[in-house]
């Protein structure tokens, strides 16, 4: 019984060594790799996992990159791993480059993966042309007439470019720049209806390509609808603010007229304040008069009897006029 407990433990220990072993010398893919032709030793399997790099993820590419008749080596595609790249997705790319005849090494193809872009993405795009869609654009001619124009813009990834070139955005903004500028410089908006294609033209002709990871083969207006009359707009803008303008002086101009009339009165009633003052002053001074002796009762009533004669010719006067007024009216 105590053999065979102990038969059982020793048992035990060698299964978990062999799985402890197998675990980390990663055989099955060594003779896979073997298989396949790639010859790449036990030792440097096992230093990967030293180095935590997963074994398959060198040795798959490897084995495939063999079979494509692309020379890369595995101390390659370990260094590329361990600095953040997808292994996968370059060998991919350098196939695919291969089978389309396009120039591309591995170095080049690690600096666009390493640099963020997706290499294989843009080895299809070189092949296979990509169609990118602005939005619309709204541009005035000369006439003052708006125009919302969109564009369709067929763009090829360039690889030489693809490291520190401008990505998408940039191509969209210049392309949009262009429009604008080749519509603003027209006499009319009709010009530009009639002959749409003068736009592609001349946005094409500007290189807007340049310095960027793309090749521009071609732009094509998709659509060109008219807008709004942003001229008249303006004028009627304009006419509005000056009719304010004048208002805003007429007001300050009647406020001025008001305030000078309310001057001139306060100045009337200061003058018949004045009057009525020295209206009062003539009763005392004729009682001055008296007591000094420097007038007697004959000069008073002399002078009320001329300030009555006075008083009744105005009256004769006023009532003549009337009259003449009357009677010239009825004629």
């Amino acid at each position: 019984m105590a053999g065979l407990i102990s038969f059982l433990m020793v048992f035990a220990l060698v299964l978990i060594g062999l799985s402890v072993f197998f675990s980390f010398v990663p055989l099955g893919l060594w003779i896979s790799a073997q298989a396949a032709g790639v010859r790449i030793g036990i030792v440097t399997l096992v230093g990967m996992r030293l180095r935590r790099v997963p074994p398959f993820k060198i040795v798959n590419p490897l084995i495939k990159a063999l079979k494509a008749g692309i020379d890369v080596n595995a101390n390659s595609l370990e260094a590329h791993y361990l600095a953040g790249g997808n292994v996968d997705r370059v060998v991919n790319a350098l196939i695919a480059a291969q089978r389309a005849e396009i120039p591309l090494g591995f170095e080049r193809a690690a600096a666009i993966d390493l640099a963020g872009r997706d290499v294989l993405q843009a080895v299809q795009m070189s092949v296979n042309p990509r169609v990118i869609e602005t939005p619309v654009v709204a541009a005035v001619a000369k006439d003052g007439i708006e125009l919302k124009a969109k564009a369709r813009v067929t763009v090829r990834a360039n690889i030489d470019r693809l490291v520190g070139g401008a990505g998408e955005e940039t191509v969209i903004a210049r392309v949009g720049e262009g429009i604008v500028t080749t519509i603003g410089s027209s006499d009319s908006h009709k010009g530009v209806l009639e002959n749409p294609d003068s736009i592609s033209r001349t946005v094409l002709n500007k290189g807007l390509d340049a310095g960027t990871a793309f090749e521009i083969l071609s732009i094509d207006i998709a659509d060109v609808d008219v807008g709004d009359n942003i001229g008249a707009r303006l004028e009627t803008d304009r006419a509005e603010a000056d009719k304010r303008i004048a208002q805003a002086k007429a007001e300050e101009r009647r406020a001025m007229a008001i305030a000078h009339e309310q001057e001139m009165k306060a100045l009337v009633q200061e003058q018949r304040a004045k009057v009525v003052e020295a209206e009062a002053e003539v009763p005392r001074a004729l009682s001055e008069a008296f007591r000094k002796g420097s007038i007697g009762v004959l000069d008073y009533y002399q002078m009320q009897n001329l300030l009555a004669d006075t008083q009744m010719r105005d009256s004769i006067s006023k009532v003549g006029g009337k009259s003449e007024t009357t009677g010239g009216e009825r004629k």
